[in-house]
């Protein structure tokens, strides 16, 4: 019978501090598609100027973010954008760029950091004179922190030099900021210098901040006018929004300061998971709150036997791929909550291994 449970599944899963759950109850409101919803207006003010952007806009989800984003940087369709091969706009946001935009994506395969090389980048950017045959490349996206990387960081010198090539060719440059203050948090830069480069980016409230529901985009005031416009088309328009954003203020609040014990208790945890014979975790990786673990040929599982093997002893952890599970720290994790996650892991990885030489199954 499972007494614990430590959901280490993703930082989108904590729930609403008491915090929250007040400042929820009380917000002032009103009708925020009428453009009146006062903790609305109030939250957006705050992001945009944390980002150094002149305007920011309230969406739903981080996907409805970068969807609106990609679709008014390119309103004519058969736009093209250049993106990693294993960004999130491109493997986990259902193709909506495409099905929805009419946008075509070119991808350059992401580094085991998270960059793409910029001689690359240059080189996808299609050549006006030949439009009569191409679509027309008028965007190029990053990620930071890169999740399919491991929640490995942008530094701003990088950012910086892609930007400067968007400008050379007459490109705009939107950033998928979902863990933007865990990338601030480890590289001890402010978010506004990591951003600087870009003309829009979308900032996720649920992840590292804990709040329950939302992202705000943030630009140019032009932009986030015409992205308003956007987000009713998709029905992302909502009434009494300041009860959502009341959450996401608290967050900015209380938990901006915390990620970077996040961060080590990241790496307590994967220092531990190194221990663990079968288990292996690339160090050099591990640089914010994301740490992945391979499963080694000795300890005789796959990823998802091992996730539902955790599962049942109350650990939540999520497949990544073959072979590899992924641990996510979020401000609702203890060092106690590391500590027997890892007690956990080693019991379930032991288990398995004994189970599988009696099999006769076991590498000797």
């Amino acid at each position: 019978m499972v007494t614990r449970t430590v959901d280490l599944r993703s930082d989108t899963v904590t729930k609403p501090t008491e915090a929250m759950r007040a400042a929820m109850a009380s917000a002032e409101v009103d009708d925020d598609v009428l453009g009146y919803d006062p903790t609305a207006q109030r939250l957006e003010a705050e992001i945009a100027k944390i980002m150094g952007k002149e305007a920011g806009l309230f969406v739903p989800s981080g996907t409805m973010g970068n969807l609106i984003s990609v679709l008014t940087h390119c309103p004519i369709r058969g736009s093209e954008i250049i993106l990693g091969d294993y960004s999130h706009i491109h493997i986990y946001e259902n193709g909506g760029i495409s099905t929805i935009g009419g946008v075509h994506p070119r991808t350059i395969k992401n580094n085991d950091d998270g960059t793409m090389d910029l001689d690359q980048i240059e080189a996808a950017i299609r050549d006006p004179r030949f439009e009569i045959c191409f679509p027309t490349t008028r965007l190029i996206c990053l990620e930071n922190s890169h999740a399919h990387s491991g929640g490995r960081c942008l530094s701003a010198e990088y950012t910086d030099k892609v930007g400067e090539l968007a400008k050379k060719h007459g490109l705009k440059l939107h950033i998928d900021g979902a863990r933007i203050f865990n990338a601030s948090a480890a590289l001890g830069v402010p978010p506004s210098r990591l951003v600087q480069a870009a003309d829009s980016v979308s900032v996720c409230l649920s992840k590292g901040l804990g709040a329950p529901v939302g992202s705000v985009i943030v630009g140019s005031k032009t932009f986030i006018d015409r992205a308003r416009i956007m987000r009713k088309t998709l029905g992302g328009g909502m009434r009494q929004l300041g009860v959502l954003c009341a959450a996401a203020l608290v967050g900015l609040q209380e938990h901006v300061g915390k990620l970077e014990g996040d961060h080590k208790k990241a790496k307590t945890l994967a220092e531990g998971l190194n221990k663990i014979s079968g288990l292996e975790v690339d160090m050099a990786t591990v640089e914010t709150n994301i740490v992945f673990c391979d499963i080694l040929k000795e300890a005789n599982t796959t990823e998802m036997e091992l996730c539902k093997r955790l599962a049942e002893h109350g650990v939540l952890v999520l497949p990544e791929g073959p072979k590899r599970i992924r641990f996510v720290i979020h401000h609702q994790i203890s060092d106690t909550d590391v500590q027997y996650a890892l007690s956990r892991v080693q019991h379930a990885v032991a288990g398995v291994c004994v189970a599988g030489v009696a099999n006769g199954s076991g590498d000797h």
